[in-house]
């Protein structure tokens, strides 16, 4: 395997690349986006069988399982640093070791059930809270522990946008190549 086609099942929609400027209109897309996301993400694996839901996407990556696992686990500290931009001045957020938690027995061996509904709960809450934020909440920022970057809100919504999207493929692209639809 090349280092391109690595690279492409790493990312299979790409790199994070926001928009320069981001307009109310991105903000909008992105909220319904998430808002969405649930459901698509239940419908995508939902079918699938143990052994299914234990496959890797890729050579040394997470199973399907961990990914179904892992999405509400980010999206949960994604909204808790909203909550925490919105009422603190440009918070240092706390990091996560993301490798160490997918690698916890409840992400491993779970049921992918009880992280689907808390995706669906999470987003309902998360949705309702960025469609009453105001402008100016979304130029509200956060500075990331590890790369020191101030990071706006509405640049962490675009992060958490391409977030859904990144996993949806990684599972979506499996199905497909290993043709269980």
């Amino acid at each position: 395997m090349t280092e391109v086609d690595l690279e492409k099942l790493k990312y299979p929609i790409g790199k994070l690349v926001a928009p320069e400027v981001i307009a109310e209109k991105h903000i909008q897309q992105w909220i319904s986006n998430l808002n969405g996301f649930p459901k698509a993400f239940e419908k995508l694996v939902q079918t699938l069988d143990d052994k299914q839901l234990d496959t890797p996407y890729r050579l040394n990556g997470w199973t399907v399982r961990q990914l179904v696992h892992h999405v509400p686990d980010s999206h949960t500290n994604a909204y808790i640093r909203f909550k925490w931009t919105l009422t603190e001045d440009i918070p240092l957020i706390k990091a996560y070791h993301e490798d160490r938690w997918g690698s916890l027995t409840d992400s491993v061996a779970g049921d992918i059930m009880p992280p689907i509904k808390l995706l669906y709960a999470l987003h309902e809450r998360w949705v309702q809270l960025m469609r009453q934020m105001e402008e100016k909440d979304w130029e509200k920022s956060l500075i990331h522990p590890e790369t020191k970057k101030v990071i706006p809100l509405k640049n962490m919504l675009a992060l958490y946008d391409w977030h859904s999207r990144h996993h949806y493929a990684h599972i979506e692209n499996l199905i497909k190549k290993e043709n269980w639809a």
